[in-house]
C-alpha cells in the first residue's frame, strides 16, 4: 500500500522535466509503504525467500525477533521502485548498494526519501533512506541512467 505522495511522483520527477531536472540536491517525493503481514509474507514468497522468519511469527519470535520482518530482496525492490517511479520509464538502474539497519517488522510503516547526490555525464547518483518506527531500516546509494528516446 502506498500513499498519495507517491502517485504524484511522475509529475514532479525526471519524467516531467527531462534530464535537466536531475540536479544535485533535488529531492524525490517520498514513498510510504505499510508492511502489513500479508505484504511481508507475500513479498518474501515472491522473491523465493522461504526463511521462516519472513512468514512464521512463532518461529521468528523463537529466534529472538519481535515479529516477522521484510527480507532484503523486498527492500531492494522497493528502492528500485522508488527511484524508477521518480525517474520515469526511460530509467535504467545501473547499481544499488544497499545497507540494512533496524528491522521492518510486520505492522510497521516504511517511508523512503531520496536526494540526488551527483550527476556525472549520463549517471545520476541518488542517496535513499528508508525509515520505520525504529529508525533507519535502509540506507542505499543508487546509480541510474536515462535511455535515449530512440533506445
Amino acid at each position: 500500500m502506498t500513499t498519495a505522495s507517491q502517485s504524484d511522483s511522475l509529475r514532479g520527477g525526471l519524467a516531467a522535466g527531462g534530464a535537466t531536472a536531475a540536479q544535485v540536491g533535488a529531492t524525490l517525493p517520498e514513498l510510504v509503504v505499510h508492511a502489513d503481514p500479508t505484504f511481508v509474507i507475500s513479498t518474501a514468497i515472491a522473491t523465493r525467500d522461504f526463511q521462516d522468519v519472513h512468514h512464521d511469527r512463532d518461529k521468528a519470535v523463537a529466534r529472538g525477533s519481535k515479529d516477522i520482518f521484510v527480507n532484503i530482496l523486498t527492500d531492494t525492490g522497493l528502492v528500485q521502485r522508488f527511484v524508477t517511479d521518480w525517474a520515469g520509464p526511460r530509467a535504467i538502474v545501473k547499481s544499488i548498494a544497499l545497507r540494512l539497519g533496524v528491522p521492518l517488522y510486520a505492522g510497521d510503516t516504511l517511508t523512503l526519501t531520496g536526494t540526488v547526490s551527483a550527476v556525472d555525464d549520463e549517471d545520476i547518483h541518488i542517496d535513499v533512506v528508508g525509515r520505520d518506527s525504529l529508525g533507519d531500516h535502509i540506507t542505499a546509494k543508487v546509480v541510474i541512467a536515462l535511455r535515449g528516446t530512440n533506445d
